[in-house]
């Protein structure tokens, strides 16, 4: 089995690798993108980065959105709540551990004898 610490370092590595690449194409893309426009570079970068803040609210409220309808819908269906079904397993497993606990016990007690008159 491969070891875990070098497994997680290449992964690391490939990713930082695949960072700066991706890194360098956006260079060249804000490159064309402030020569056919017009701009400077340093604008680009400024309306890109206005354009990624806008995306990423309108995707937290996208999010928020879905979530709200799925909790609405789910609870039309009355099912039961992670912290319901988290008691329940832990009930589960007590009654599992006294069903272990008796029949250890069982196997454990010497089997009454019977007696037989004479």
């Amino acid at each position: 089995m491969p070891d875990v610490r070098e497994t997680f370092k290449e992964a690391w590595s490939q990713a930082l690798v695949s960072l700066n690449a991706a890194e360098q194409e956006a260079e060249k893309v804000i490159g064309k993108i402030a020569d056919a426009a017009g701009f400077t570079p340093d604008d680009v970068r400024r309306h890109a980065r206005e354009l990624a803040g806008r995306l990423q609210t309108q995707r937290r409220e996208i999010e928020k959105t879905i979530d709200e309808a799925v909790k609405r819908a789910a609870s039309r269906f009355k099912l039961p709540s992670r912290d319901e079904l988290d008691g329940l397993r832990q009930r589960v497993d007590a009654i599992a551990a006294r069903v272990d606990a008796m029949s250890q016990a069982r196997e454990v007690a010497p089997e009454p004898k019977e007696e037989h008159p004479a």
